[in-house]
């Protein structure tokens, strides 16, 4: 145990000290496609059908969209057909979307504005002890009005959500799966810029160490992130992939 927060506090320090140190991880977002939706799936637990349903809504197969299995806790708690892989973070996440727990399937479509130019990236180090490091670096569009506010000026909230990959044919599922495992967010304000140096951008950064659920497979996890500004409008996202 001693020799894992060792490991894990050497990985955040490197991290939080040197932001080019996420491009040493194993597993980032660089090079992908930018996502031009976040496609959110949410199943009740209590919904055996519904997991391996043929006529699951899905993105076009041409558009380049962050696709998330959110299974939602069901009345009938652990007892429920998928309660192993339900997570509570799917309730909160329901309600700012202003939704209720469904009874089978829900579906959430939110945009990413193609107008802005801000810059997203995430990345995660290799599996240990049950654990990834894990990264989240946002760099907002130079266009970005400089508005201030006596509250929280340039106030923007982070999601950076630990997602296991099943593929079609596997574990009952017709359709390609992505289930949200585990949840980081917070928000940034001016407050919370990374130091620049002459001339760079104003930046973001967190990292931390997040917990690979049990009977989730370390191999098949990846990270999906994205930004939104107060009006709750995705400013920019990002999905890792491991090359």
């Amino acid at each position: 145990m001693k020799n894992t927060a060792l490991t894990l506090a050497s990985l955040w320090l490197a991290l939080a000290h040197a932001p080019q140190a996420l491009a040493q991880a194993s597993c980032s977002s660089d090079g992908t496609p930018r996502p031009v939706a976040v496609f959110e799936r949410f199943i009740s637990a209590d919904c055996e059908a519904c997991w391996g349903d043929a006529t699951t809504p899905a993105p076009s197969a041409h558009a380049s969209a962050v696709v998330l299995d959110w299974i939602v806790p069901g009345k009938a708690g652990d007892e429920a057909p998928l309660s192993a892989a339900a997570t509570a973070d799917a309730l909160p996440r329901l309600q700012a979307l202003g939704r209720k727990p469904p009874a089978t399937t829900d579906v959430y479509v939110n945009p990413v504005d193609g107008a802005e130019r801000a810059q997203l990236r995430v990345a995660h180090g290799v599996a240990f002890n049950d654990y990834l490091g894990t990264g989240i670096a946002f760099t907002p569009s130079p266009a970005a009005p400089q508005r201030k506010t006596t509250a929280t000026p340039l106030a923007h909230s982070f999601y950076l959500l630990l997602v296991e990959s099943i593929p079609a044919g596997t574990e009952g599922t017709v359709v390609p799966r992505y289930i949200v495992r585990n949840q980081f967010d917070g928000s940034w304000t001016q407050a919370h810029r990374s130091a620049r140096s002459k001339g760079k951008p104003w930046a973001w950064m967190e990292t931390r160490s997040m917990r690979i659920p049990d009977g989730a497979q370390a191999e098949r996890l990846h990270l999906v992130g994205w930004v939104q500004d107060a009006s709750g409008r995705i400013v920019a996202a990002a999905q890792s992939v491991c090359r």
